[in-house]
């Protein structure tokens, strides 16, 4: 109904407001409000909960063990113990029902293979995709149910059965057809530290990457190689057109061409797995090959408008992805500030050309994304410029080559002597990177930003760049404004926190870790963790970067602890404790072997609280007891962290 008024809003401005300027305004309005509803619609269709036959509209599938069928559609990556994977239900102890699931299933020598398009039938309890359990901590169940996953299974191997016939697919036939590829390139020798990189340079297939090379192409800012992108696409429409020059530039001549470049794209696109950069970049190349057809200049900014539409009007959760966000930052702040980049000096000699090319692309590039980099991974590589003025031009080679490799990989192996280059390559490339990102003094962490101050970083960057393109009184007025909005959130934040106190019990398993937080000074309390662990602590240092605070101070644990006029008793594995003192709070850890009932009788405590370092079995014991007794219990395995504020 929205979609309708809006729409005839917009017709009626159009057609009886004589006035242009009020005639502009109100269609302008009409159809921002148009856009909108149709967003919201989009967004509705495409959430998979909102379906009756969606499994997350059927509680029994997570309240006990099921049969259930699915068809896996995605490998992810592994990790050493456990394999994942993608898969769509089809039913539920025979009943229809649909929704994406993963699935975690523990390697085993002896289970078989399984692949895309296999249909499993196991029978399981399906859980419900978790909240973050820390403060600050990446939240992994909200990242899945942007993709439409809303429970995980885990599965043992011996417990699958396996259909006959598999679902053939083009899902199918893509994953069949890259592990084709992989088989020929593997028998013919290929590298097996370099080939995880040629498949995700190539075919964006990153699953088999191993964890320290990611790393090194984080800290030396080339992780967005590893990520097929416009850069990647570009090489290939490249490689097309050369292929496409002996067919004539008559009419039916450049329809063919068009045709198979579509074609060509297309294919890729879903044998690179669709990933959110891919789809983007493919997009994009499309509407340019379709303008060059029609002989049409192309608006590289009408063009992102209109690729960003068509994305989100069939992929809506693509908004929410943070590829697709880094990838049309990117893009945007190459076109636009780029071009003003390269006027500061045009040389004379074309190699310096180039060079000065990819160091203002990859400025543009890494300046339009910094606010959304800083939000999401609180660091950023310094050297970034270093890596590509190192690796692009190495890479154009690369590209060009493993395109004609993966070519013929697709129907042979190949000789040892054609497969060298592209490995040699693909090796000093990463010995390129490792030495970048061996220089850690230049790789800037744990940097704190918020939503707001995200937000207000790129008001200030585009106000910035606006006063840089034409200086004037007014956009002088917006850069300081900017920055003092920038400025008072930061103020805000600092305030916030430096004001406050928190006394914190941090999900951490198999360890007690708790910060005592005053200000922006934390102190770490631990049974035995070493200042090198809490360092590299993931869970300490996301709380550090989240509360715009340090870690100043270490502390061993103690029996007895005092905050907010709270006394906290901590019960360890020597059992020791304080009979007969009020208690306010109980902190069980390390699975002491004390008698609850008596302790809570003796100490009163208001609530008592387990943390990840003991065993379920004693938990779930407590947490009876604690019922019985009607006494708060909370165990940060299930709850998350346990936290006093004052």
């Amino acid at each position: 109904m929205f979609i309708l008024i809006a729409f005839g809003i917009a017709l009626l401005a159009n057609k009886f407001t004589t006035s242009t300027t009020k005639k502009n305004f109100v269609f302008e309005t009409a159809i921002l409000l148009l856009s909108f509803a149709v967003g919201i619609v989009v967004l509705v269709t495409h959430t998979d909960s909102n379906r009756k036959n969606n499994y997350s509209n059927h509680p029994t599938v997570y309240e006990k063990a099921n049969w259930i069928e699915v068809v896996v559609r995605e490998k992810l990556k592994s990790s050493p113990q456990n394999n994942r994977y993608i898969a769509y239900i089809q039913k539920v102890n025979h009943q229809s029902l649909e929704g994406k699931i993963l699935i975690t299933i523990p390697k085993s020598n002896n289970a078989k293979e399984i692949v895309v398009g296999h249909r499993l039938r196991f029978k399981t309890k399906l859980i419900k995709t978790e909240i973050p359990k820390n403060p600050n901590q990446f939240d992994y169940s909200a990242y899945l149910k942007n993709k439409q996953i809303y429970a995980q299974a885990y599965v043992n191997p011996e417990a699958i059965f396996y259909h006959k016939k598999n679902v053939q697919d083009i899902w199918f036939y893509t994953s069949k057809l890259r592990t084709t590829i992989i088989t020929h390139l593997e028998q013919s020798g290929f590298d097996k530290k370099a080939l995880p990189v040629a498949m995700a340079l190539l075919l964006g297939q990153q699953q088999d990457i191993d964890p320290d090379i990611t790393k090194d192409y984080q800290y030396a800012g080339a992780v967005h190689i590893l990520s097929v992108s416009g850069l990647h696409i570009g090489f290939i429409v490249l490689l097309i057109n050369f292929l496409m020059r002996p067919i004539p530039n008559t009419q039916k001549g450049r329809f063919l061409k068009l045709s198979i470049s579509l074609l060509s794209l297309a294919l890729f696109g879903i044998l690179a797995g669709l990933a959110p950069s891919v789809v983007r970049s493919i997009t994009m190349f499309s509407f340019v090959a379709v303008g060059h057809y029609w002989r049409r200049s192309t608006n590289i900014y009408h063009t992102l408008v209109v690729s960003i539409f068509l994305i989100l009007l069939f992929q809506p959760y693509f908004l929410f992805d943070v590829g697709f966000q880094l990838s049309y930052a990117a893009l945007f702040f190459i076109v636009w500030l780029q071009p003003m980049l390269a006027k500061y000096w045009t040389p004379k000699n074309k190699m310096l050309q180039f060079f000065w090319d990819i160091i203002t692309v990859s400025f543009a590039a890494q300046l339009g994304t910094l606010p959304l980099s800083v939000y999401y991974f609180h660091q950023f590589p310094g050297l970034f410029f270093v890596t590509n003025l190192l690796v692009l031009p190495l890479l154009s080679v690369i590209m060009l080559l493993g395109v004609l490799v993966i070519t013929i990989a697709t129907f042979t192996s190949l000789p040892i002597w054609c497969i060298k280059p592209l490995e040699w390559g693909i090796s000093v490339m990463n010995a390129i990177i490792h030495w970048v990102a061996s220089f850690e003094s230049f790789i800037f962490t744990n940097i704190p930003s918020t939503f707001n101050l995200m937000i207000a970083s790129y008001c200030l960057l585009i106000a910035l760049v606006v006063w840089w393109k034409k200086k004037s009184f007014k956009r002088t007025v917006l850069v300081f404004s900017a920055i003092i909005v920038v400025q008072i959130i930061l103020i805000k934040n600092k305030l916030d926190y430096g004001s406050s106190k928190e006394w914190v019990v941090l999900n951490a398993p198999k360890k007690t870790i708790i910060c005592q937080r005053i200000g922006n000074e934390i102190e770490v309390i631990s049974n035995g963790l070493q200042s090198e662990e809490v360092q590299k602590n993931r869970i300490l240092q996301n709380y550090a970067t989240g509360t715009f605070s340090a870690i100043t101070k270490e502390s061993p644990l103690k029996n007895v602890a005092y905050f907010n006029r709270n006394r906290i008793l901590i019960l360890d594995s020597s059992s020791v404790y304080f009979p007969n003192k009020a208690t306010d709070i109980l902190l069980l850890t390390a699975s002491p072997k004390v008698n609850l009932e008596r302790i809570i009788k003796t100490n009163k405590p208001k609530i008592v609280v387990a943390d990840a370092s003991n065993y379920k079995s004693l938990v779930n014991l407590w947490e009876q007891t604690c019922n019985q007794q009607k006494i708060p219990f909370h165990s940060t395995r299930e709850k998350g962290y346990f936290y006093i504020k004052e």
